[in-house]
């Protein structure tokens, strides 16, 4: 069995995986944890830049990784706008 990675070099490793297979930079991590399979996280990323910047085109991807920490699979959840609050975020700036 191989090496065990700690869960800082897993998120390390999938953002450097996912940008060189999406081209996409994660912007941030909005969760992350261990599963029966090996390691999930959410991740936010810019796709599309316009003006304002309020109006560039975000997403949110589901990343899947095995227990070392490859990347074995992703799909993008949702599209938005920078400036548009989560539904279930009343008000919020």
């Amino acid at each position: 069995m191989g090496h065990r990675p700690s869960p800082m070099q897993v998120l390390r490793e999938a953002r450097a995986q996912f940008a060189e297979l999406t081209g996409l930079t994660a912007e941030s991590v909005t969760s992350f944890g261990q599963t029966e399979d090996g390691w999930s996280l959410e991740v936010e990323v810019l796709e599309l830049v316009r003006v304002p910047d309020t109006m560039s085109l975000m997403a949110s991807y589901l990343v899947e990784l095995d227990p070392q920490g490859q990347l074995t699979g992703y799909r993008r959840l949702r599209r938005y706008e920078r400036g548009r609050a989560d539904a279930h975020r009343p008000g919020g700036h």
